[in-house]
């Protein structure tokens, strides 16, 4: 069976200190949890505002989980690892 891919979409505005926190965040999170098995998506909403109707985005940062389903979504800089890893239903990877 092969192993599904992670769809990440994360919606910032600009480069503030809590976009990049976000995006620093979310790039450690998945390179310990998900090696080799997720895509990011990184959109900054001052460049393209349209698309933050699609998702239902009011805030930002918010990290978007589109697949696997359900999408769930998660509002803030990520910088708490349980949280987000619980919130995205991902399973720490066991470190031998």
């Amino acid at each position: 069976m092969k192993e599904e891919i992670w769809e990440l979409r994360l919606y910032v505005a600009g480069k503030t200190p809590k976009s990049v926190s976000a995006i620093n965040n979310l790039n450690r999170y998945c390179e310990e949890h998900l090696q080799g098995k997720y895509k990011i998506e990184v959109i900054d909403l001052l460049l393209q505002p349209q698309l933050a109707e699609g998702d239902q985005i009011f805030a930002v940062p918010t990290l978007v989980r589109k697949v696997p389903v359900p999408i769930r979504k998660i509002i803030g800089d990520l910088s708490n690892e349980e949280k987000v890893l619980v919130g995205l239903n991902i399973r720490p990877l066991k470190h031998i």
